[in-house]
């Protein structure tokens, strides 16, 4: 099982932030990315729909011999990893929105999450929230519209600077220090965002505390792969294959795959 593959899947293009930082901290990890861009967002669906979806993919990485799947997926993650790991006998890796260290670090006592509805209006969502944010302002912003632009190849277009400047000027303007991404396409808005924020608000992601977790649990279950060979890197797309290779800096080839 040591060489077996890492299993990671998204709503699409957006989770590859998170295999950039399990790449480079576990280099010679073999790794399968499935991005199921075809339903992208999650974030607007129904709480079935998003299980139904989470369960597709994780099947499929199954069946392709994965020893572990991270849910590179906010959404996912707070709708559907309970049910996952309840149901599939294999280590799952998720991801939350890290309020836990902007609650604890701010100083004005106000910090702003970027998220999508499914993940704002989850119940782990707002256990994690309730939990750390006594005492502090807390600015939720969904941000509507960002995934389907990214997943359509728009990342720097007009558009999006607009829906950015849109949702980042009430929190500005609330004197947030923090600015907490709640979805793995948002680092890739982070070019923008340092340009259209404030120097002194720090931005926070989940990356490469996933990343970190991924290696803890592989050596926990004794699934590190221990050999110094090139790995074996494979990514996945049902829909807009070119835009996933674009954000990986075309170094990868991302195979079309109808699932």
């Amino acid at each position: 099982m040591n060489t077996n593959p890492i299993g990671i899947f998204d709503s699409g293009v957006g989770g590859t932030s998170i295999w950039k930082e399990i790449h480079a901290l576990m280099p010679f990890e073999n790794t399968i990315y499935l991005a199921d861009s075809k339903n992208a967002p999650y974030g607007n669906k129904p709480k079935e729909k998003i299980l139904e979806l989470s369960i597709k993919n994780t099947e499929l990485l199954i069946e392709k011999g994965c020893k572990l799947i991270v849910v590179a997926c906010n959404t996912a993650t707070t709708n559907a990893i309970k049910t996952l790991r309840n149901n599939y006998n294999i280590p799952f890796i998720g991801i939350e929105p890290a309020i836990k260290p902007a609650a604890l670090k701010t100083q004005t006592k106000a910090i702003g999450i970027l998220a999508t509805k499914g993940t704002l209006s989850s119940d782990l969502f707002h256990q994690t929230t309730d939990l750390y944010s006594n005492g502090i302002h807390v600015i939720e912003q969904e941000g509507e519209g960002i995934v389907p632009l990214i997943e359509s190849g728009k990342l720097y277009s007009p558009e999006m600077k607009a829906l950015l400047q849109e949702y980042l000027n009430p929190m500005i303007k609330a004197n947030i220090d923090y600015l907490v991404l709640g979805c793995t396409h948002y680092p890739y808005l982070l070019p923008q965002l340092l340009e259209l924020l404030p120097k002194h608000i720090k931005i926070i992601d989940s990356g490469e505390a996933v990343a970190k977790q991924t290696l803890s649990i592989l050596k926990q279950n004794d699934l590190v792969n221990t050999s110094n060979r090139e790995p074996n890197i494979k990514f996945y797309s049902n829909a807009n294959p070119e835009v996933m290779a674009s954000l990986l800096g075309n170094r990868h080839e991302v195979l079309p795959l109808d699932f």
